[in-house]
């Protein structure tokens, strides 16, 4: 029979422990969790603050009774696993409750710490009023500081998927808030531009957005309140802080027992997730996985992977063999009524790698025009110059998950952007088009690398050369209403075979319209009668979207 010792729960441990029951029902299976709650919905917790998830008892999975009567599974709660003995195969626990250590033997052991919030050591960072989003007693904690300080004001320290939706749950309880990014964007996956609609939407909604803006130090000030100290030299009053600005993995049990650390600073697995001795297995958050496009190490905390993770390690304790696939960071986020999704490299981690990539952006609806409550998709597809996706970035608010989900799905099959066109998707008017988002943006890729129908950016339009005019084939009407790329002249699209002659054949045309349809149209048509032009990807949307303030 064999011995099976986990420590820490949720997504990695708890799935790993449901898995091995599964695969084997003889096996003697124990976990050690260090707090309250072996197995909850840590993604949720956001939600319940905020009151959309109106039950606490919601974000319960399992307690360490109904794992016992499931899966047969020992749960061992407030046991703090604090060493391990790998030649003597056994672990130090230290019982909480009571304040006694003792041992217990494996034959397979499985480590799933987690990660923990960073606090970074600033002055006045451990005052009364700093908190921390990342189990069930910090949402308590948060919760009861709500109800006892009456905060008028919240600050929310960093702009990832935590940040984001505090931000929301807080406003959404009536709050003033103020949301601080040392960066120039929040949603760090996305890229900059398409980063910006959210920017104007949390601007929209009422939150004080400040962006380049460092937290230095804070201040108690009376009556209960705290004074931040800001990169910018100004100062902050505010009644509670929550801290959202990233995660580090929780690494020193393993490290203290030598077990081999990566060089992103997790545990370093193999894909079958066996860490550097054949009878330790580590999951999720911290551990260092492989990325799906680059094969290099990477820190991925999220639940997908970590729940899959489990599943493998578990099989491969009982003797079966299995792997791990790498990790694309599928994830997405809501920020009011817009969704953010994003799968494999952005655009900054590319010029990072040095990596030969393209990129088009498409604008359509979220099904056909004429069905009412279409919705405009944003969607940025990143690939190689011989057509393998290398990653892709969507906005909009409808049908934002299922186009990064097909795309996930399609770099994971080693899809080009060629084969994007033919893929047949669901279609009637309340739910797509007949060419749907992703059939489009294989198309427009699949036109630029063919050299059918040439795109270009927003950058080559920053920096056009005196060769170059941009062309505008929008109506008079949308430039006055919408606006328009300086210097660029006008001539309407349904007026522009008419109107050839007043085109230099000297100068490159760079075409914009509103979201690059039209562009395309255009550019065909110039350059079958001797012009050399190019579309600008996206249109004059993507130009708002990339030089937003």
């Amino acid at each position: 029979m064999t011995r099976i010792l986990i420590v820490g729960g949720v997504a990695g441990g708890a799935s790993a422990a449901a898995r091995a029951r599964r695969m084997d029902e003889h096996a003697e299976i124990i976990v050690f969790e260090r707090g309250e709650f072996i197995s909850f919905a840590n993604c949720g917790l956001p939600y319940h603050i905020g009151g959309d998830i109106p039950s606490r008892d919601a974000l319960l999975l399992q307690t360490p009774q109904s794992f016992k009567r499931r899966f047969n599974v020992e749960v061992r709660v407030f046991s703090d696993v604090v060493a391990i003995d790998r030649a003597a195969r056994t672990i130090r626990v230290r019982d909480l409750a009571r304040g006694e250590e003792y041992q217990e033997h494996y034959d397979k052991l499985l480590l799933s710490p987690g990660a923990a919030p960073v606090r970074p050591p600033l002055p006045g960072i451990d005052a009364p009023g700093v908190l921390t989003l990342r189990n069930i007693p910090d949402m308590d904690r948060i919760l009861a500081a709500l109800a006892h300080n009456r905060p008028e004001h919240v600050t929310v320290v960093g702009g990832g998927f935590i940040g984001l939706e505090m931000m929301e749950a807080l406003h959404q309880r009536g709050l003033p808030v103020t949301l601080l990014e040392l960066s120039d964007q929040v949603m760090a996956p996305v890229d900059r531009e398409m980063a910006a609609m959210l920017h104007a939407r949390i601007r929209e909604a009422g939150v004080s957005l400040r962006l380049r803006t460092g937290l230095n130090a804070i201040e108690h000030i009376e009556p209960a309140g705290l004074r931040l100290h800001l990169g910018d030299g100004s100062t902050l009053d505010t009644g509670l802080i929550i801290l959202a600005i990233g995660v580090k993995p929780e690494t020193l049990l393993a490290s203290k027992a030598g077990l081999e650390l990566g060089p992103r600073g997790g545990i370093k697995v193999d894909a079958d997730m066996r860490t550097s001795d054949p009878d330790i297995f580590a999951v999720g958050d911290a551990i260092e996985e492989l990325d799906f496009v680059t094969g290099e190490p990477a820190l991925v905390p999220l639940a997908g992977p970590a729940n899959r993770q489990g599943r493998i390690a578990a099989d491969n304790m009982l003797g079966r063999s299995e792997q791990y696939h790498k990790t694309q960071g599928t994830a997405i986020c809501k920020v009011f009524d817009l969704a953010v999704a994003c799968t494999g490299l952005n655009e900054k981690r590319l010029r990072q790698l040095g990596m030969a990539y393209e990129k088009v952006y498409v604008h359509p609806g979220s099904h056909a025009g004429y069905y009412p409550g279409a919705q405009p998709v944003s969607l940025k597809l990143l690939f190689a110059p011989d057509g393998r996706i290398l990653g892709a970035q969507a906005v909009g608010k409808d049908g934002i998950d299922k186009r990064i989900d097909v795309l996930a799905v399609a770099q994971r099959a080693g899809m080009t952007v060629y084969q994007l066109q033919d893929l047949e998707l669901t279609y009637a008017p309340p739910f797509g088009s007949a060419k749907d988002v992703i059939n489009m943006a294989g198309f427009v890729a699949s036109n630029h690398l063919k050299g059918d129908s040439p795109v270009c950016h927003v950058s080559d339009v920053q920096a056009l050369r005196p060769d170059q005019l941009v062309l505008d084939v929008r109506n008079p009407g949308e430039l006055e209403k919408l606006g328009r790329i300086p210097g660029a002249i006008n001539i309407p699209l349904d007026e522009l075979r008419g109107r050839l002659g007043e085109l230099p054949k000297d100068k490159e045309l760079i075409i914009s319209c509103q979201v690059g349809l039209r562009g395309h149209v255009a550019t065909r048509m110039l350059v079958q009668h001797g012009f050399k032009a190019k579309n600008l990807s996206g249109g004059f949307k993507t130009w708002q979207m990339a030089t937003a303030e």
